[in-house]
């Protein structure tokens, strides 16, 4: 008699209370800290790259620099313009299939030469959220992160503890306090939550539970 084993997806994030969620192991904690975060490496990444300034800035929905919430075949992405003719599209767990075949579709007519590769499994994705945020990011980026010159919305890549990272302001719908993503390198994901946790400790950061979607 033959068994089929369940395939269960691991990011580079060792979880706190594991628990199977939508075939990923992921955490099952749920803080009511004031400062929290949170392994996000489950969603959907999709990266896309074509010419600076070319029609995939409309067709993603995101200029360089920024980010912003769009819909694409009825699932809600955050898109962003992470670099000069690249952009992270980020969306729900199990969407990077819809997303990529959207977006290749979309790409056809423009007539541009366009690579989008499905990054979910090879990169890894943190949410640090909370009042102090910047205070925490303060201690391992040199990166002014106040409200005033990085409000929500913006998008960079620059260098957190050492390691070139993706961070990207995204307080999210009705939210009135501070959220960012930081994305990396899947090899580097645990290197950079360590870091994250030490540099929040004296403002008493604590570990939560992914959120279900972008």
């Amino acid at each position: 008699m033959s068994s089929t084993a369940t395939v269960v997806a691991r990011t580079p994030i060792t979880p706190l209370d594991p628990v199977e969620r939508g075939g990923w192991q992921v955490s099952a904690r749920r803080s009511t800290a004031d400062l929290t975060i949170a392994d996000e490496s489950p969603l959907a990444k999709v990266l896309v790259r074509g010419p600076f300034g070319g029609a995939l800035r409309d067709i993603v929905g995101a200029r360089f620099g920024r980010a912003a919430r769009t819909e694409y075949a009825g699932t809600t992405v955050l898109a962003v313009g992470s670099g000069p003719g690249e952009w992270l599209v980020i969306g729900p767990p199990g969407a990077a299939g819809t997303l990529r075949e959207h977006l290749e579709s979309a790409a056809q007519n423009t007539g541009e030469f366009v690579s989008v590769l499905d990054q979910t499994h090879g990169r890894a994705l943190i949410r640090l959220r909370g009042r102090r945020c910047a205070d925490v990011l303060g201690k391992i980026c040199g990166i002014d992160l106040h409200d005033g010159s990085t409000p929500d919305g913006a998008a960079l890549r620059t260098s957190v503890a050492g390691l070139a990272t993706d961070l990207v302001r995204d307080d999210g719908p009705g939210s009135t306090e501070p959220s960012y993503l930081l994305h990396c390198e899947r090899s580097s994901g645990q290197y950079l939550f360590d870091v994250l946790l030490d540099a929040g400790a004296e403002f008493g950061i604590d570990v939560t539970g992914p959120e279900s979607d972008t």
